[in-house]
This record gives structure tokens, sequence and C-alpha cells, in this order.
């Protein structure tokens, strides 16, 4: 199953429709996701056009997916979190982009509610926290994919540098042709790693 495009918080929608496809994914017979994302970068090692393995995320908003009734037919109601992104698909993707010569960086991911590019004051702070890169999408469908009891593999496209790290004002149409160049190496190396898919 491929989803073209995601819905996101800022959008306006509740957190249980932004994650509603990954419960039809589990129902569809799904046991492994792949997410990707466009963000920002706050590591100041990285640069735009960067791809990068999540390691682990911070949900920097107030809420999440699974509050409300739980149905235990579908998950706990404390879903562990020590590793939401699955280390033997982290191995996996880092195996293939070897053999493909792709570079990548690695990372914690902030989930930002938006819609607005976050504020120096904020990108100092997530910084302090451990953050790497940040942006408005993924943490959510992580959170319901382990709840769900899917393995999770998160890949980044560092599109811009994050506030008070670039110069100049943010631009949507530089992310969107930053993220265009880097999805060439993004699609070859998921192509690559379904391809060689023994889990």
């Amino acid at each position: 199953v491929v989803m073209q495009g995601r819905f996101h918080a800022y959008e306006g929608f509740p957190m249980k429709e932004v994650t509603y496809p990954i419960y039809v994914m589990k129902a569809l017979g799904i046991e492994s996701l792949i997410v990707t994302n466009a963000c920002g970068g706050i590591n100041p090692t990285f640069k735009p056009g960067d791809l990068m393995i999540i390691d682990d995320f911070i949900n920097g908003v107030s809420t999440n997916p699974l509050v409300g009734p739980n149905d235990d037919r579908l998950g706990p109601r404390f879903p562990d979190m020590s590793e939401p992104y699955s280390s033997k698909l982290r191995d996996h993707a880092r195996h293939t982009a070897h053999g493909l010569n792709i570079e990548y960086k690695e990372g914690i991911y902030t989930f930002f509610q938006g819609p607005y590019y976050e504020t120096r004051a904020e990108i100092r702070m997530y910084g302090k926290l451990g953050s790497d890169a940040i942006g408005m999408s993924t943490v959510p469908e992580t959170i319901v994919a382990n709840y769900l009891g899917l393995d999770v593999l998160g890949i980044s496209v560092i599109t811009n540098m994050a506030t008070g790290l670039r110069t100049g004002k943010h631009s949507h149409d530089e992310v969107v042709a930053i993220a265009n160049k880097a999805s060439l190496d993004l699609c070859k190396w998921v192509t690559q790693m379904l391809n060689t898919w023994d889990f």
C-alpha cells in the first residue's frame, strides 16, 4: 500500500483522522510501515537535501492520536515507545544506502503542529532538548503504528535549515524544490529496500 501525501493536524483534521489510514493498513494485513517527510534541520552539521534515518521522536504537541477510549482489540492502553523506529529496519536502510552509495544522516525528529515555521526561540529550545530535525507530521502515524504492533522505519528529507540556522526568511517554494531534488535518491533508496525486503 502506498499513500500519495498525507493528512496533517494543521489542516484542521483531528488526530484520529490524520492516522486513520494506518488503521486501514493494519486491517489489510500490513506488518511494516515506512514513513517519510520533508522537514527543517536543527543539527548544524545538516544541510538542505540531506536524508535522515529517524532514530527516535519528540512529540512537541499537547496531544496524540491515542487520546480517548481505548479499544483493547487494537492495542494496549499504554503502548511501549522504547523503540518507535525498528532497529532491524534501520539496519536494513543503512545497508541499502551503503550499497547504493547514498549518503544519509541519523537523528531525532520533533513533531511541531504548525502551520508556521518555528521561531528562533523554539528552535533553540528543541535543539537543547536533543532534536536534529523538526516537522509537522510523521509522529502521529508512528505512535499509532506502534500501538497496532507495526514495525516502523522513518526517513526525513531536510528541505531547509530551521529558523535561526539559515540566512533570510523561509520560502515554501524553496522547500518544495529541495524536496523534489532529494526525492530522487529517496525513491531509489526505498525502492531498493523493498526489492530486498525479507522480513
